[in-house]
């Protein structure tokens, strides 16, 4: 039988614990038998851990990563902090056993502390991707996916998914069948539409206290539903086009009409969540010129369709064209979502 080790750290997530224990836990193959035996593991002499609230008490020493097939790093409160002793070699070994690894959300940060992640793609919750990436610059970090899968060493972002990488892998170990059983009793898609970009927050780029172009930036954001040409933007900055293209990457990074865009996406999101609104009618009130250059736009900065977007994110009550009117509620579907491409980096 497959055998799955989580390793339980001092001051363990505990959803990012759990998750992958459930998961494989309630895994079984079309005869009924389990599909996992699922260990838990700590480098604690007494198996005793902080998870925040309480204490965990693992049965099983760093022993169990040497019987595993799988081993599964679920987070820490501090990820930044130093490794117990053994357990970067413990990893390392395994490894070069042809074991495969996989990481929750900061997890990630552990894993690429053994330096088995160096040279490889890799991703992590979207609120630490930019600290791993400067921390680990060997590792290529994407923060746009739900996980990445390298062959045997996959990672995950922020909690929730955790289960999508692990519905992933019961698919590649057990086929379809036993996989969509595994979401069904999880009550998740087998498959989830879009990828972590479109729970970022995408703010707009920060300017500079008393840069040149605060005017015109806040001038740009009240009139981002107008259709702007970059001759106007100019013109009300008192600059040509190519200075302001100048100025504008010195003080945002970016571009005047990548902000734009960013600005405009940000309005549309708000609509998407709050009204009842058809694509076609945002579309127009954020200032794209027609629905199909509204979804490219949104989904290139979203990671997801605005349709998919709002199924994830609307709330209960929605503005309609005839007033407020109660939301129905969203609920994941339990079945194949979208193309696997959408949601995993390999």
């Amino acid at each position: 039988m497959h055998t799955v080790a989580v390793l339980a750290l001092d001051g363990v997530v505990p959803f990012d614990l759990s998750a992958p224990i459930d998961t494989f836990g309630r895994a079984r193959l079309p005869d009924g038998r389990p599909a996992y035996r699922v260990r838990v593991c700590s480098p604690s002499a007494s198996g005793e851990v902080s998870a925040g609230a309480f204490t965990v008490r693992a049965p099983y020493g760093l022993e169990a990563l040497a019987e595993a097939d799988t081993i599964i790093l679920p987070g820490v409160a501090d990820p930044r902090a130093p490794l117990p002793i053994g357990v970067a070699e413990a990893l390392r070994d395994a490894a070069a056993r042809g074991t495969r690894i996989a990481s929750v959300c900061v997890g990630a940060f552990l894993f690429a502390e053994t330096g088995l992640l160096d040279g490889l793609r890799a991703t992590t919750h979207w609120i630490a991707a930019g600290e791993l990436a400067e921390r680990y610059p060997k590792v290529t970090v994407d923060p746009n996916v739900l996980y990445v899968d390298n062959g045997r060493f996959l990672t995950s972002a922020g909690a929730a998914a955790a289960l999508d990488m692990c519905l992933h892998m019961i698919r590649g170990d057990h086929g379809s069948a036993v996989a969509a059983q595994a979401a069904r009793m999880s009550v998740m898609p087998l498959e989830r539409e879009g990828g972590q970009a479109q729970f970022i927050v995408h703010e707009l780029p920060p300017t500079p206290a008393g840069a040149t172009l605060e005017p015109v930036l806040a001038w740009l954001e009240d009139n981002c539903a107008r259709e702007v040409t970059l001759e106007q933007i100019a013109a009300r900055a008192g600059m040509s086009p190519r200075t302001l293209n100048r100025r504008f990457r010195e003080q945002t990074g970016t571009t005047p009409l990548r902000w734009l865009h960013r600005a405009r996406v940000r309005r549309a999101q708000y609509l998407l969540e709050s009204t009842a609104y058809p694509v076609e009618r945002i579309a127009a009130q954020t200032g794209f010129g027609s629905p199909t250059a509204f979804r490219e736009c949104f989904r290139k900065v979203a990671g997801t369709s605005p349709q998919g977007y709002r199924r994830a994110f609307r709330s209960g009550y929605q503005v309609g064209a005839t007033g407020v009117r109660a939301g129905a509620g969203v609920g994941a579907e339990v079945g194949a979502g979208a193309a696997a491409g959408a949601t995993v980096g390999k």
